[in-house]
């Protein structure tokens, strides 16, 4: 049975996660993981959050629907970093994807390493080996501009982060918006 994994690419530049799509592509076509979802996160100078954007686009019908780690990012980035009320804030979003598997610190970190100026790619995949993703993550750019972040999940994690983030299941890998 596969595991599934949630990585984190961070660059240090706005433009790195298109680099980042290219080396994912390479993967899926060596059959190096099976993506269940994929999201650039970048951050432009002078924006106020950053901009995510979803890689699993394939036709009209999916344009309209939220992706997993879309709403994930948007829980990071626009959930107040304090708890004015219960059940709100970043310790609330954190206490919840705890019980998925994803820690606190893996969740601080990734906010604290996308700041204005850089960007990550954020990929949810199965049947992947660590060491030939951190490989293909790192060719080709200095070792000091690419962060890897890894979180290993339950296999029913993409469902789990959909229940947490209160968005409805479509079909594997997608998410319709609840309401």
């Amino acid at each position: 049975m596969s595991a599934t994994i949630l990585t984190a690419w961070h660059y240090k530049s706005a433009m790195g996660a298109a680099a980042g799509q290219i080396r994912l592509r390479d993967l899926q076509q060596h059959g190096s993981l099976r993506v269940l979802d994929a999201v650039t996160v970048t951050w432009v100078r002078g924006a106020e959050t950053p901009h995510a954007g979803h890689l699993m686009r394939r036709s009209m019908a999916a344009a309209s629907t939220v992706s997993v780690l879309s709403a994930l990012v948007r829980a990071l980035f626009l959930a107040p970093v304090a708890e004015p009320t219960a059940g709100a804030g970043f310790a609330a979003v954190a206490q919840r994807l705890h019980d998925i598997g994803i820690e606190a610190s893996f969740l601080r970190e990734f906010r604290s390493r996308l700041k204005p100026g850089t960007s990550s790619l954020v990929v949810l995949s199965s049947d992947a080996d660590l060491d030939t993703l951190r490989r293909f993550v790192e060719r080709g750019v200095c070792r000091s501009d690419v962060t890897l972040m890894a979180a290993w999940l339950p296999n029913v994690a993409p469902g789990m982060l959909a229940a947490v983030l209160g968005i409805d299941l479509e079909y594997p890998g997608k998410v319709a918006r609840s309401g």
